[in-house]
Order: C-alpha cells, then structure tokens, then sequence
C-alpha cells in the first residue's frame, strides 16, 4: 500500500460522509443557531485531525515494515542467518 493508496482511502472516507451528509439535509430546512454552526465547525475539525492522524499511523507503520523488510533482504543477500521471521498472532 503506498501513499497514493492512504490519499485514496482517505477521498474515499470523506466522500461517503459528504454523501450521508447530503442525504440528511435534504429534509426540511431551518436554520441553526452561530452556536450550533460553531459546535458543528469544532466537530469537523476534529473528524480532520482524526483521519489525518489515523493516515500518518499508517504511513508510519508502513514505513516500519518497509525498513524492516530492506533489512531482511540485506541480510539474505549478504547470506545472514535469517531465523528472526515469526508470524504475528492474528
């Protein structure tokens, strides 16, 4: 999974809540109070650094991986005993 994958994923997300979004207003309207607009701007704010932290998780766990693989492979090619492969519990 690469970045452009994450960036996906993330459009994805955003997409799907728009679309619920959407689909909500389209009943009666009426208008909200400056304090109601405020909570709303403060909650999407929130989802925001929510789906960005939960992208950079990824990102960083992925750059892990990746660094622990290219190690694995250096010592493969340099013929090191390679016997620290486990499978993680599930």
């Amino acid at each position: 999974m690469n970045s452009g994958d994450n960036r996906d994923r993330g459009r994805d997300i955003r997409e799907k809540i728009a679309s619920q979004m959407r689909s909500i207003g389209n009943g009666p309207r009426k208008q909200i109070t400056a304090e109601e607009f405020e909570n709303l701007k403060r909650a999407a704010r929130r989802l925001d650094q929510m789906l960005k932290a939960a992208a950079d998780a990824d990102h960083q766990a992925l750059k892990s991986a990746a660094g622990r693989l290219d190690q694995l492979l250096s010592d493969i090619r340099k013929g090191k005993d390679v016997n620290k492969i486990r499978r993680r519990p599930r």
